[in-house]
């Protein structure tokens, strides 16, 4: 008995039935919890997969090729991560209803469901940009005198300061940002659709595209009125100074010419 109480008493006692404990609930949560879970993960994600590649082989293959590849009709699709799949499906740009200088926004033809599938499938192609959480795009909590800076810098010059959009060079444009899900703003940022160049994390952190949102989505709000009035759509200070100048100007000659009329009028009476 008293060596039994001796080893009860040792200085490690405790910390080999502490390491003993640990070691027996961790088998025992790995054996029941997480293995299950993981593997209806894994089922749910194969599953995704193989739908997204049977509503890919009917609508996107004969453009993109058969396993992503791309070809003549359409680029790879290898490696642009699910956040591209999302954009261009969701906002109606792929499929392609022709070939143009650029893909136009219409109206979407697939569900959400089968756009996540679709993205999924795409997604196993490669790895690219993952699709945001609402977490990321949300504008709560933006600062949005950040986001007016940041937008102004790297997006004003082909979109307007307060994202009316604008034309660029052989046909294509810089489409309108107003009434544009957030979300669908965030993964252009993350992806650079058409002409647009893309801002990873790297170049662009997740809070300043918050910001940039969080400023869009304040100066295209119906509640954002116009501290001078009649904004001309809000195409910027050097169009609209431009507009006053050429309708002002026009209005003065006008004005001169009637005067000169008139008092050619008047000395030949």
């Amino acid at each position: 008995m008293k060596k039994l109480s001796a080893r009860r008493r040792h200085p490690l006692a405790a910390v080999v039935v502490l390491l003993f404990a640990l070691a027996v609930t961790g088998g025992l949560y790995a054996a029941f919890a997480p293995a299950d879970t993981a593997k209806a993960d894994d089922t749910a994600q194969s599953l995704a997969i193989e739908e997204g590649k049977k509503l890919y082989s009917v609508g996107c293959a004969s453009c993109h090729g058969t396993g992503g590849q791309g070809t003549s009709d359409g680029p790879s699709l290898v490696g642009v991560g699910s956040a591209a799949v999302d954009f261009q499906v969701a906002t109606g740009r792929m499929p392609l209803q022709q070939q143009g200088a650029q893909a136009p926004r219409k109206k979407t033809v697939y569900t959400q469901a089968e756009i996540d599938q679709l993205a999924a499938y795409i997604a196993s192609l490669g790895a690219g940009p993952v699709a945001p959480t609402k977490s990321q795009y949300s504008p709560d909590g933006a600062d949005i005198a950040k986001g007016g800076e940041l937008f102004r810098t790297n997006c004003a010059q082909c979109h307007n300061f307060t994202g009316k959009g604008g034309a660029l060079s052989n046909g294509k444009y810089a489409p309108t940002l107003e009434g544009v899900n957030p979300k669908h703003i965030y993964e252009a940022m993350q992806t650079g659709p058409q002409n647009m160049p893309s801002f990873p994390d790297t170049t662009m952190s997740e809070k300043n595209k918050k910001d940039i949102i969080a400023y869009l989505d304040t100066v295209n709000s119906d509640k954002t009125k116009s501290p001078g009035g009649l904004e001309l759509g809000g195409l910027g200070p050097v169009s609209e100074g431009l507009f006053a100048w050429i309708f002002g100007l026009g209005a003065l000659v006008a004005v001169a010419i009637w005067v000169a009329a008139h008092t050619a009028k008047a000395k030949k009476s």
